[in-house]
This record gives C-alpha cells, sequence and structure tokens, in this order.
C-alpha cells in the first residue's frame, strides 16, 4: 500500500509539473502562428479540431461536437459513449502522434503550454493553425470557452452561464483552509494556480495564498510540518491522486505524520477527500461542476463559519 502511495503522489507532482512547465506570467490562452483571425468581421471558422486538452475537448464537445476530429486519450472520457468514436492521438502520459494528427487533416489543434510544446512547434513548420492554453484562474476558464466560441463558430453563452450555476452566491466565509496536494513533500496550491482560485471564489481563506517557495511547480509551495502546524487551519482539503486510491489509504498515509493529530482540523473532523481533477486540474466541465458541488456541501451548507 505504501508503494501504491508514493506512486501515486508521483503521479500527482509530474502531472502538475507538466501543467507548470510554462512560463508562470502568461495567464490567458495564447494563439500561435499561423493564427486564426479571431475578428468578428474576418473569421476563418475552423471545421477540424483536433485538442490534446481535456478540458479543451469538453469545451469544444458542448459548444459543438462535430467539429471535434481528434483528441488525446484521458481516463475522464474513458467511459462516456459520445467520445468513444473519435479518433486517439495519444493515451495517458505519451506524447501525442505527429503522424495521426497530420492524417486526420485538422484545421486547427489545440494544445497545452509546457505539454505540447514539440509537436505544436512542428505542426506550426506545416503551417496547421495552432492555439495553446493554460489554465490558471476561473476568469481564464471564460476566456477559454469565448475564444474557442469564437474559433469554432459557436455561441459559448450557453456554457457560460452554466459556469456561473457552478458558483455560490456572494458571501463572506473565514474559513481557513489548507490544500494538501501530498505528504512527501507537503506540496500545497497557493494563490496563483487552478486550486487558488476556485477557493478564493468560494471565499475561502487559503492559508498557502500568499506563500512562495523552491517548488519547482509553479503556483505550488512545499511546506514543513513546523509551517503546517503553524497556519493550523480550520479546515483541510487532502487531494485523492488520478489513481482512484482509496480515501481511507489516503488519510492513514498522513495520520502517520507527527503533526497530523496536533492539528485543528484532524481534531475536529474537518478533513475532506477531493479528487485530483477538478480542483488541481481543471479536467473537463463535469470534473469542475463535481468539485464546485463538494465545495458547496463542505463549506456553504455545512455552517462550518
Amino acid at each position: 500500500m505504501y508503494n501504491r502511495l508514493i506512486l501515486s503522489a508521483l503521479a500527482i507532482l509530474i502531472s502538475i509539473f507538466l501543467m507548470a512547465c510554462s512560463t508562470a506570467t502568461t495567464q490567458q490562452p495564447q494563439p500561435q502562428t499561423p493564427a486564426i483571425t479571431a475578428s468578428s468581421n474576418n473569421q476563418k471558422i475552423a471545421k477540424r479540431v483536433v485538442s490534446l486538452s481535456s478540458l479543451a475537448t469538453d469545451i469544444i464537445y458542448q459548444l459543438d461536437k462535430t467539429k471535434l476530429v481528434g483528441i488525446a486519450g484521458n481516463s475522464l472520457f474513458k467511459n462516456e459513449p459520445g467520445f468513444k468514436d473519435i479518433p486517439r492521438v495519444s493515451e495517458g502520459q505519451t506524447p501525442p502522434s505527429l503522424e495521426k494528427i497530420v492524417a486526420l487533416k485538422p484545421d486547427l489543434v489545440i494544445g497545452i503550454e509546457g505539454f505540447s510544446t514539440q509537436v505544436i512547434q512542428k505542426l506550426q513548420e506545416l503551417k496547421i493553425p495552432t492555439l495553446l492554453t493554460q489554465l490558471k484562474t476561473w476568469d481564464s476558464l471564460e476566456n477559454l470557452t469565448q475564444k474557442l466560441g469564437d474559433l469554432i463558430g459557436a455561441n459559448p453563452e450557453p456554457l457560460l452561464t452554466r459556469y456561473k450555476s457552478f458558483l455560490p452566491e456572494k458571501q463572506e466565509q473565514n474559513i481557513s483552509t489548507l490544500v494538501l496536494v501530498s505528504n512527501q513533500p507537503i506540496l500545497t496550491p497557493n494563490k496563483s494556480s487552478w486550486a487558488g482560485s476556485l477557493l478564493e471564489k468560494f471565499q475561502l481563506k487559503n492559508v498557502a495564498a500568499e506563500l512562495q517557495g523552491k517548488s519547482p511547480f509553479g503556483g505550488y509551495v512545499t511546506l514543513s510540518a513546523e509551517k503546517v502546524l503553524d497556519v493550523n487551519p480550520d479546515t483541510i482539503i487532502v487531494i485523492n491522486p488520478p489513481q482512484a486510491t482509496s480515501n481511507k489509504e489516503i488519510l492513514e498515509s498522513f495520520s502517520k505524520e507527527a503533526f497530523w493529530q496536533k492539528l485543528k482540523a484532524t481534531q475536529n473532523n474537518r478533513v475532506y477527500i477531493f479528487d485530483y481533477y477538478g480542483l488541481v486540474n481543471p479536467g473537463s466541465i463535469n470534473a469542475i461542476e463535481k468539485t464546485c458541488q463538494q465545495l458547496k456541501k463542505r463549506f456553504i451548507c455545512s455552517n462550518l463559519i
């Protein structure tokens, strides 16, 4: 069990690293040359899209699934019947196949900064229009949806309206919260991350929001046991890795740490398990919605204040 938890933690760290390889200051998706004109008067509509991003895949599917001709394999869509017949250009952490992408004759390929960069550069050399995306804030989710709607000639408003339903009504919260992505090392998101942005949207006080450190993962910092005891949050969110390790095993791995039972959240039974997809990696629209529902249930409707 211990070895499996170590492997799960390593998988999360690698995934975060892949998402964070790009320049940290680039918040919004930027079109890469050759660019597709986004002007409402002179816009070339993409009709054959290959998406290497699970979130972009889901957004395009919701906007106009007929435009999606190829996707990267992802566990989020493994059992989704609507995605079953869409060709895969990669599986898991395997790099996308340039040959498979080109064979699909796309007029737009969507990648992820820091992960899809190499294949995107080769596609640019072939004069295939591309778009690299990076998602760290709720605003960047809305901007990406608007951008993709413009590029494929679809109305993004219904989807943008749906996003708004995920969020709580404006209210003051004063619940100090610590998100623990792993315990070896103790890794937590600050404000420059998707998780940090989502906590802010729910008016939760992220105790690591302003912390900076030497972690190689953009938007994340490593903490010492002493620092965790120092911040001593009201609640703790523990991330369950994509490999679907049981909640019991995840909690047992943290309970072995000497500081764990000294924490206010542990003593008050305010430790919650959240999935990796939705909170650490946005993943898909459904994953984001599920996470928001869980945040509402745990922090808005449970009278923790």
